[in-house]
């Protein structure tokens, strides 16, 4: 009996909120059933709460109950907002991060917070919950022994196709996020680089209308044709069965056959050729004049 209560007093003394420390507090991704008891004691305790939208967040907040000060902290404010945030921390003051919905610091500012804090000395603890990389992983019938999480692809032509040849010869199951707007362009493009895989497409998780669709690179290209798509993705991807590591996919193509690849990929000529260089390590003005030679 006296080992059970130093257990339950040993989880009381985790559970207290401590002032100088940085929480990062997992928010729910559609089902506001998911928000766990730990999080809302936080939240509820310390002295402010640094949210990518205070809008959001203090719906959230309002929902349980909760009433706190807030400060904004995103993208384009996260140099002056980190600052000054890490100041209070180091005043004495206790904040809890969030993000508008899931995990804080994953594909987020506010891994930039984490690292000033670990610069500054500041204690950073993380109140688990909700993630959609890791949910869409579990329900994508994909491996999930061994994978890598993108985030969003750039939407630079040349900067995702350089990083989707960067990864193409990965074995691991890759996952990536995509808004409903570019989707059926990053489908095609995957299918151009890393050819035609098994990819698990999931959208709404957690909410009414969740849906999980497990088929091919060209079946979804061909589902979204015919349907719109709604929503933000997360896009699980089947790694490499083959990686190339005695040969290029392009070793034997033609240089114009292979500046057409990238063409039909949806890239400008000028940016083709381009490509083509960097993957033959040549200058650029060579693969122009052979493509262009009369």
């Amino acid at each position: 009996m006296r080992a059970s209560g130093n257990r339950n007093a040993s989880y009381e003394d985790k559970n207290k909120i401590v002032g100088g420390t940085l929480y990062l507090v997992a928010t729910p991704i559609g089902n506001l059933a998911d928000m766990s008891q730990r999080a809302l004691k936080v939240l509820e305790q310390v002295d402010f709460v640094a949210a990518e939208d205070t809008r959001n967040t203090g719906k959230l907040l309002s929902y349980f109950g909760i009433s706190k000060p807030m400060v904004s902290y995103f993208e384009h404010n996260k140099r002056e907002k980190g600052q000054m945030i890490i100041e209070r921390l180091l005043g004495g003051e206790s904040c809890a991060l969030v993000t508008d919905a899931g995990t804080p610091a994953i594909s987020d500012p506010g891994e930039d917070l984490v690292r000033l804090c670990s610069e500054n000395g500041v204690v950073v603890t993380s109140i688990p919950g909700c993630c959609a990389v890791v949910n869409a992983l579990a329900l994508s019938a994909l491996p999930t022994g061994r994978f890598c999480f993108e985030g969003f692809l750039s939407v630079n032509k040349n900067e995702r196709y350089a990083r989707l040849n960067e990864i193409k010869n990965d074995t691991r199951t890759t996952i990536f996020y995509e808004a409903p707007h570019k989707l059926q362009k990053t489908l095609e493009d995957l299918l151009a680089v890393l050819g035609d895989r098994k990819i698990s497409l999931c959208r709404e998780l957690t909410k009414l209308n969740e849906e999980i669709i497990r088929t091919s690179i060209s079946g979804a290209i061909e589902h979204y044709q015919q349907n719109a798509p709604r929503g933000e993705f997360v896009l699980v991807v089947e790694g490499c069965l083959e990686p190339q590591t005695s040969q290029a996919f392009w070793s034997d193509m033609s240089i114009e056959n292979h500046v057409e690849h990238y063409v039909s990929a949806g890239m400008k000529k000028m940016e083709a050729i381009k490509q083509v260089a960097k993957d033959r390590g040549v200058a650029k003005n060579e693969i122009y004049k052979i493509v262009n030679a009369d």
